[in-house]
């Protein structure tokens, strides 16, 4: 490996054909969007706890079904990195440091706007995965790319129920 390889212990020095440029850019890159989806998981979840209303049911089981789907990504994601040869996040402070999705502290947010604010979210998350998608193309990794292609379809199919699931009654556009 490089000489320049500092941030990554021998013991942890996975052997890898990509260019040591290479893994540090799509590690760099994939580490935001792992931080994104921990913070997307964590409002979902609290969105998921704290909904209530006539669609109680219906968005708290939503929620529930997309916050096991966001976390069941994680692992991939960050065991990916380590396969290139990166290190990958270790501590909800790091988390903090690169997430780029804003948490939501209110003691209450109406239903409708938990929805829109997933869904948006959501799409922060779709355009951080199609960014890592860019690095990973530039150095020919396709395996990185082929896993965030299958995360970008999820986070599409997830903006899609909350955006319909957010829509005014009577069919309007919110």
């Amino acid at each position: 490996m490089s000489k320049n390889k500092t941030s990554v212990s021998p013991e942890l020095d996975t052997p890898t054909d990509l260019p040591q440029d290479g893994v540090d850019k799509i590690s760099a890159a994939l580490n935001t969007v792992l931080a994104d989806t921990f913070a997307l998981y964590l409002k979902t979840k609290n969105f998921h706890w704290h909904v209530s209303g006539r669609h109680f049911r219906d968005y708290h089981l939503l929620l529930d079904e997309q916050s096991e789907q966001i976390f069941g990504s994680t692992d991939e994601i960050a065991e990916r990195v380590r396969k290139i040869g990166g290190t990958t996040l270790r501590s909800i402070g790091q988390i903090a440091k690169l997430q780029t999705l804003k948490d939501n502290d209110e003691a209450y947010v109406p239903p409708r706007e938990m929805l829109r604010e997933l869904m948006n979210d959501n799409k922060k998350v779709t355009a951080g995965m199609r960014k890592a998608h860019e690095v990973a193309d530039k150095y020919e990794d396709v395996a990185t790319a082929s896993i965030l292609e299958n995360f970008i379809d999820a986070a599409e199919r997830r903006t899609w129920f909350l955006f319909e699931a957010s829509r005014q009654e009577g069919g309007n556009e919110a």
